[in-house]
């Protein structure tokens, strides 16, 4: 994957996480394969679990429960778990409309779920549906502030979604380029957003959107 080298060299190495949101960064972006991409998820579980039973309702552990879930669905392609994550960000997401990380991970799982399963499966199957995802990519990003994640990772998703749409994801992918790194996940969607700018500039939406697959979650993963 373009830039893969360096959104790896920031990203917590798995054998140093120490909180589910580290082992859930490797098991997305440095994991070369399912299995072990499936044990950091596992992982990420359990240290959610251990968290959520000393501190129950735990914000952060129940988000990234919710995450790690989600991502062992994809993974496993569990319409189970699959469900069980979106109930967990959809109660995340009324308790605090204003979460922009919550209504970021509702757009991924809905706009996720469409890209693997295509729309119609998706949508009978699972419930996803293009619209709402769309509206929480658009929620997410206008509340997230000035941060490179939210517009960075809106722009994968977007051109992802519509390789044709290049001026909407260019218009993200540009906000994130200048966007604030706070967190190494901020740095992980800059660099992204940096790397398929070129081919959003010269509107080649099919370029944009074969290197925001591989700059997304798992997009490492051996074939």
């Amino acid at each position: 994957m373009i830039a893969v080298s360096a959104m790896v060299a920031i990203a917590p190495a798995a054998a140093l996480a120490d909180t589910p949101r580290e082992l859930l960064t490797a098991a997305a972006f440095q994991a070369t394969s399912k299995p072990r991409a499936l044990a950091l998820v596992g992982q990420a579980i359990a240290m959610s679990d251990k968290i959520l039973a000393a501190r129950p309702g735990d914000h952060e552990a129940t988000l990234q429960r919710g995450i790690a879930i989600g991502y062992r669905a994809k993974l496993t392609r569990s319409r189970s778990d699959a469900r069980t994550s979106l109930g967990i960000f959809e109660r995340l997401a009324a308790q605090n409309p204003r979460d922009a990380e919550a209504q970021m991970v509702i757009a991924g799982w809905h706009l996720d779920a469409i890209d693997q399963l295509g729309g119609f499966v998706a949508r009978t199957a699972l419930g996803a549906r293009t619209q709402a995802g769309e509206e929480a990519l658009a929620r997410a990003v206008a509340l997230g502030g000035d941060r490179a994640f939210y517009p960075g990772l809106a722009a994968m998703m977007q051109i992802r979604k519509d390789h044709g749409d290049v001026a909407q994801a260019r218009r993200w992918a540009e906000a994130a380029a200048t966007a604030q790194t706070p967190t190494p996940l901020d740095q992980l969607a800059k660099r992204a957003a940096t790397a398929i700018l070129p081919a959003l500039r010269t509107n080649d939406g099919k370029t944009a959107a074969m290197l925001a697959r591989k700059l997304l979650p798992f997009g490492k993963l051996a074939e």
